[in-house]
């Protein structure tokens, strides 16, 4: 009955395992190692590894980690097969991995490049195929193979264009910020977004096989996905403010405005306690490997943080709404995890009815001094109820007066919809993250648990005035979704971007310099107004800095302004930090085809990537590098043309 137990298995696993610790996987792991690059001998994160028997039939499978590493756990005795596989890697399969009570296998795979496309056949066509328990299971292969919106044939052929029957993802349509001309327009005010799905999103198409939607690339929330060491904040503000004025990378002729802030790390002994609303989709659409077993292990990973001032409930919603678990201590962390594992999928998606329970489920268990939230994870399916977005958004945006703030998970393919999930993080004056793998999950929920949780700074808003003497014209990088009328800046009673604890956010303008001979589209000069010239003596300054925000619990906003003089570098001078975020800037402009992308290249975005990695514990640059490299052997002539 090998077989019968095997399968059980594999549907259990399959994208849900937990986070292994490996420092001493012998005892813990009856199959482990460590996935390597033969050329440069660095480990190759996020590759999939798999377990198979009968050739063709996956007992399990996982990704490795940001160290190249992988273990497999609840192994039944066996022989099997194990296969790696990523997209530019030749497939690896090593036979003849015996599994038995008593032993514990360390099995290290170094992996050659040059597999290109071909490598994703084998991952999308191994998936379980689950017959009767009489019969015997069989892999089921097709000519085409869907890949979150690319179709991949059995030749390894991709064939770019987004068809409905193969995908109903949604993004909203994002159109690049134009330069502006600084007589006319001096004045650029725009909302902060520390939000950072567009990255995990994009890397999950990417490591599947496809180029990702042009929309679903944004730019912002790609360079904020990592983590930039700016000084920490003295003194009262919670926030550090970090200006620097060098070369543009991608327009020789252009000059660069980078502006770093950093917001106050609370410890976690430090934090208010959490009052914490698991809202959990569990309708059908929820019914795979990828989605509801993938946010379980992931809030799993975060009830394990919990204290025992922490409060957790867990709301559901299918067809209905219901309270599966009440407000619950963290020093009741079984109950919690306990009723997280009896989570099972299945019916229509009344998500309206959900954040209406979970909001008052909230409310009622509200603590006057502490972190109140509702999680809500879904792959953004609605259909039954309050459905649409006007109405979504209108709901949250009235509950969040009650004090109490929306994060949103995202995961899942084929259906997934962005575009709602970004608006109700938005008015939620919470955090989106969308979750590719259980690695991600636990870099939202464990490593940046403070800034997914705690809110230090709210509505926070940047206004920039710039000199006509110094700036003919400029361009904001990104932020298309957070641009804001200029008289909102003063009005406190505008919504805009939270900063949580720990967390940085990265903005950037792209420049025009005074003198240049550059035509900028702008409107014809004024026959009545003739704006007289005046004289001041701020003939140094290339524009003033203004910040808004206010305290989590406050409603009138606090203002600092800082002032950019023209102290300009070369580029090769400027920081790891404002290079590093400039080449993944430009990999954005790349993928989203921005008709601003200038000279930039993936190999000069690599080379870039590469002469900034800086300190790099967690590994998320390197992943990076990886991941351009991959992205550029995607590149079709029709869709990108490379420098």
């Amino acid at each position: 009955m090998l077989k019968k137990s095997v399968i059980s298995l594999a549907m259990a696993s399959l994208f849900g395992l937990a986070f292994i610790s490996f420092q001493n996987p012998s005892n813990t792991c009856p199959v482990y190692g460590k996935i390597t690059d033969s050329k440069s001998t660095e480990s190759i994160p996020f590759a999939t590894v798999g377990l198979y028997i009968h050739d063709t039939v996956r007992v399990v499978s996982t990704t490795t980690d940001v160290n190249g590493e992988y273990c497999f756990k609840n192994v039944p005795n066996g022989t099997y097969k194990l296969i790696v596989n990523y997209v530019g890697y030749q497939q690896k399969v090593l036979t003849g991995i015996t599994v038995t009570a008593s032993s514990n296998k360390k099995v290290d795979v170094v992996m050659s490049g040059g597999a290109k496309l071909k490598a994703v056949e084998m991952v999308m066509a191994d998936e379980i195929s689950l017959a009767p328990a009489t019969m015997d299971c069989k892999v089921v292969m097709s000519e085409s193979y869907s890949v979150s919106g690319a179709r991949i044939n059995a030749n390894g052929k991709m064939a770019t264009g987004y068809t409905a029957d193969f995908n109903t993802e949604e993004y909203s349509k994002i159109n690049d910020n134009e330069f502006k001309d600084t007589h006319h327009d001096p004045l650029s005010t725009f909302s902060i977004d520390v939000d950072k799905a567009s990255y995990s999103n994009v890397r999950r198409f990417i490591t599947q096989g496809s180029l990702p939607p042009a929309d679903a690339v944004r730019v912002e929330e790609m360079i904020n996905y990592f983590q930039y060491n700016y000084p920490q904040p003295e003194g009262k503000e919670p926030f550090s403010i970090t200006t620097e004025y060098s070369e543009c990378p991608w327009n020789k002729a252009h000059n660069l405005i980078h502006i770093g802030i950093q917001g106050k790390e609370v410890k976690l002994d430090k934090m208010p306690p959490n009052n914490l609303v698991f809202l959990v989709d569990v309708s059908g659409s929820m019914n795979e490997p990828s989605k509801l077993p993938l946010l379980k292990s992931g809030l799993q990973l975060l009830v394990q943080q919990m204290r025992e001032e922490d409060k957790v409930a867990i709301v559901v919603y299918a067809g209905n709404a219901g309270l599966v678990l009440p407000s619950t201590s963290g020093a009741h962390k079984d109950r919690i995890l306990d009723a997280l594992e009896q989570l099972q999928a299945g019916g229509s998606t009344a998500g309206g009815a959900g954040i209406l329970l979970a909001y008052k489920t909230a409310k009622e268990n509200f603590l006057p001094n502490g972190n109140n939230r509702v999680i809500l994870a879904t792959d953004g399916d609605f259909n039954v109820g309050v459905s649409s977005d006007g109405e979504l958004t209108r709901l949250i945006e009235q509950k969040r007066e009650d004090g109490i703030f929306l994060s949103v998970l995202g995961v899942g393919t084929g259906n997934y919809k962005d575009s709602k999930m970004v608006q109700l993080a938005d008015k939620g004056n919470g955090n989106y993250n969308y979750l590719d793998n259980i690695l991600e999950a636990k870099k939202v929920l464990v490593k940046e648990m403070g800034g997914t949780l705690l809110t230090i700074a709210k509505d926070v808003k940047i206004q920039i005035e710039f000199n006509p003497d110094k700036v003919k014209a400029y361009r904001l990088v990104g932020y298309e979704k957070r641009m804001l009328n200029n008289r909102d800046f003063n009005d406190d009673k505008k919504d805009a971007g939270e900063l949580g604890s720990g967390h940085t956010v990265t903005a950037m303008y792209e420049i025009i310099p005074a003198g240049s001979e550059e035509v900028v589209s702008s409107v014809d000069p004024l026959k009545y107004q003739q704006p007289e010239k005046v004289s001041h003596p701020f003939t140094n300054d290339v524009m003033t800095i203004k910040f808004r925000y206010k305290e989590p619990k406050e409603s009138v906003s606090k203002l600092i302004t800082k002032v950019l003089t023209d102290q300009k570098t070369s580029f090769a001078s400027a920081s790891e930090n404002c290079r590093f975020s400039c080449a993944v800037a430009e990999f954005g402009m790349l993928l989203h085809e921005s008709k601003f992308k200038g000279d930039a290249s993936f190999t000069n975005v690599i080379t870039l990537a590469k002469s900034s990695k800086g300190k790099d514990d967690e590994g998320y640059r390197a992943e990076f590098v990886k991941l351009v490299e991959t992205a550029e052997m995607m590149v079709k002539p029709d869709r990108m043309v490379q420098k």
